[in-house]
């Protein structure tokens, strides 16, 4: 009997012992299948955007979609700034503390007034968030009366491929207008001027368009009125 007893209970442990590695192995099993979480996500490759020797490019396609930018400062101060502004465009100078070429762009900021940006035209400097870029590093080189927010978010919205790069919004339209890179102020206001003025050329001359079209059709003359078109005269001029 007690021999009989011995050996149900060594059968029990046996089965139990069984069930534990079971469970364990599927608990594995079901870590393995888990997504990876979102911090340790790997990135998307960037995009390679602009022109390879550099300057301010049109936009990457028709309606590019603009994205506010959120982050903190290098004082470690949440920090917010909408693009979509319906009084002032947006230049986004995307920078590094590390790149030589972003240290003179840093180190020569006060030039962005006598420069000659955009009118109603603000600098918005971005740089990769504290996991990715030294807040120290950044507090020592950021100049004054210019927002920095450290954003690894904005570089993935806007597909940065690497600094420094500019990305020019119209915030009234709500739609990137120019981006590209640039290794001083003075070249990119200039760049930047040019798009504007070219912007504003084409929509200067829909609104003309636009004012005559109003005028004609006030005055009783809709398209296709022959008066629209001028007649040749005199001998030889055809018919009609």
């Amino acid at each position: 009997m007690v021999a009989a007893l011995g050996l149900a209970l060594a059968l029990l442990a046996l089965l139990v012992a069984g069930l534990l590695r079971s469970h364990a192995e599927i608990l594995r099993a079901l870590h393995d299948l888990r997504p990876a979480p979102a911090d340790v996500q790997p990135r998307p490759a960037p995009v390679t955007l602009g022109r390879s020797d550099g300057g301010v490019v049109a936009p990457r396609q028709e309606g590019t979609p603009v994205f506010d930018v959120a982050g903190v400062t290098p004082f470690d101060e949440a920090i917010s700034v909408a693009v979509a502004s319906p009084r002032v465009d947006t230049l986004l100078a995307f920078l590094s503390a590390g790149c030589a070429t972003c240290a003179r762009l840093w180190a020569s900021v006060d030039e962005l007034d006598d420069c000659g940006l955009p009118d109603r035209t603000r600098v918005v400097v971005v740089t990769l968030g504290p996991g990715e870029e030294s807040p120290a590093r950044v507090r020592r080189v950021a100049p004054r009366g210019v927002p920095v927010v450290m954003s690894s978010e904005a570089w993935q919205d806007y597909r940065v491929p690497g600094a420094p790069y500019f990305i020019y919004i119209d915030g009234p339209g709500r739609a990137v207008r120019g981006e590209g890179s640039a290794s001083s102020w003075g070249e990119v206001a200039s760049l930047l001027g040019d798009a504007h003025g070219d912007g504003q050329r084409v929509v200067s001359g829909r609104a003309r368009e636009a004012r005559i079209d109003r005028e004609l059709a006030a005055a009783g003359i809709l398209p296709g009125d022959p008066r629209l078109y001028h007649q040749p005269t005199g001998p030889g001029a055809p018919a009609g």
